[in-house]
């Protein structure tokens, strides 16, 4: 049985399906496009943290230990965690190894890669979307001559000093990164709608337990029902200067700036697009043709397309509260064990 992942983004995904096989006795591979441990943590903007605390921010078996004079870690302390939780399960690691094409092959899948050809019982695909950065189709795009980057792309605040931009987007990112640029530079936040701050008081230990409810069929709602915005200690002190306040998103694009809707205009020097990102499945094409227009049948994390390949990480559509590391525990667990189940012929 093989494990495949070829993004980025497999990270902490990754490591938690590992785990399991591991547990589990079976035959497995992770195949990791990184030529290092870390996955999207190695490629995050400089200040980047994590949402919760250490304690509530662990990997099974074993708790991410806490960082020393930070209450939320490093993406440099994420990375040196996932590097020894490798080391500590002695997971089955192959890499740079990425993955081009997973085809079908009798009562076998085939897993074409840059450095040879695989051959699995199963797949679990982990790809996630930090591969695939999404900008809304807004008119004027190419017009502006300004600087245009995603999430994917900003490193420090620094690279906008004294200048004029536009943060774009309503969620952790752009208020992380508003709140920061916000400091060297005039910035407009814009967001499709109201952003929606949680209260101060919900850290770790509340989403923890709100996921937990959730995943385990409590009542109540989910963690999204208490806003998109975790209030770690750069957006409360943005909030503090009085920055968080967001603006309908503009009509369109231009040479200099944005137009509003009302038609007036406003000159800026970049915009930087904090607008999420969509599932990297280029390399499943051959077993799901309907997923480029959004259409991927699963039931759990098992596709119906082709039933020997799992989905682990892409979003709520294959499993609940997968924002949450329970959520994504969970789901991660119980591809494993349906897997295995299989295996022995007892599904």
């Amino acid at each position: 049985m093989w494990w495949s992942s070829s993004s980025a983004a497999a990270g902490r995904r990754a490591w938690r399906a590992g785990y399991y096989l591991r547990r589990a006795g079976l035959d497995y591979i992770i195949l990791d496009a990184q030529s290092q441990p870390g996955g999207a943590w190695r490629h995050g903007w400089e200040s980047l943290r994590l949402f919760s605390p250490a304690e509530y921010s662990p990997l099974p078996g074993w708790g991410m230990p806490q960082q020393e004079g930070e209450e939320f870690s490093t993406a440099g302390h994420v990375v040196d965690y996932l590097q020894a939780y490798e080391q500590r399960y002695e997971l089955r690691v192959r890499r740079p190894v990425r993955v081009r094409e997973v085809r079908r092959a009798g009562d076998r899948l085939t897993v074409e890669t840059d450095d040879g050809t695989w051959s699995a019982r199963y797949v679990i695909s982990a790809t996630g979307t930090w591969e695939c950065p999404y900008v809304p189709d807004i008119a004027g795009r190419e017009q502006f001559a300004g600087r245009q980057l995603h999430t994917v792309h900003y490193t420090s605040p620094e690279d906008f000093r004294g200048q004029r931009v536009v943060v774009v987007g309503g969620g952790n990112s752009a208020a992380q990164i508003l709140a920061e640029v916000s400091r060297v530079a005039e910035a407009t936040w814009v967001t499709l709608r109201p952003p929606r701050l949680m209260p101060d008081d919900v850290n770790g230990r509340v989403l923890f337990g709100v996921a937990t409810r959730k995943a385990s069929g409590g009542a109540g709602g989910g963690v999204s029902d208490l806003g998109d915005i975790v209030m770690v200690p750069s957006v409360r002190e943005g909030r503090d200067r009085g920055i968080l306040h967001a603006r309908p998103v503009f009509a369109r694009l231009t040479a200099r700036g944005v137009r509003w809707a009302d038609g007036a205009a406003e000159a800026c020097d970049a915009v930087i697009w904090c607008t999420g990102f969509r599932p990297n499945l280029t390399h499943l094409a051959p077993l799901l043709p309907g997923w480029r227009h959004g259409k991927v049948a699963i039931e759990g994390t098992r596709s119906v397309d082709e039933p020997r390949l799992y989905l682990l990480g892409y979003g709520d559509w294959t499993g609940s509260a997968l924002a949450t590391l329970v959520g994504a525990g969970r789901t991660a667990k119980a591809t494993v064990a349906d897997i295995a189940a299989r295996l022995r012929g007892s599904p």
